[in-house]
């Protein structure tokens, strides 16, 4: 049985893995790093819902330009939870921007969790699938 929404995020430490392209061949949605490794959820969402994650290293420097736009308070924990909710909406990050800056627009009816995994930030986004 696919636990709820809420158990899944209140887990999620234990869904994600992290090594190659290769290794995360198998997961149910993946997010590739930087330096060519890759991050895997191992859950399913529930039925009629979709998952998807990002991943970012957490020292790695904040482009100048995104910096300025928007602030480096918490940057790559909302750049996750963004390119989350973007792929989810499939929406590029430059159409999601001018809307809703790195923010959670007040309709999201998902569920999200951001945390950090060793060297990474990671975000996790659930929402119901779209008709």
């Amino acid at each position: 049985m696919v636990p709820p929404v809420s158990d899944l995020l209140a887990s999620a430490r234990d869904h994600l893995k992290v090594g190659s392209v290769e290794e995360m061949a198998d997961a149910v949605t993946r997010s590739h790093l930087a330096d060519f490794g890759c991050v895997g959820w191992y859950a399913e969402p529930p039925p009629g819902w979709s998952v998807t994650i990002d991943a970012e290293y957490a020292d790695q420097a904040i482009p100048e330009p995104l910096a300025r736009r928007f602030g480096e308070e918490r940057f790559w924990e909302r750049w996750t939870r963004a390119e989350c909710l973007c792929k989810l909406a499939d929406i590029p990050m430059l159409a999601w921007w001018p809307a809703h800056g790195l923010e959670v627009p007040a309709d999201f009816d998902g569920e999200w969790r951001t945390l950090a995994l060793g060297p990474l930030i990671v975000s996790v986004a659930l929402a119901p699938k779209r008709a």
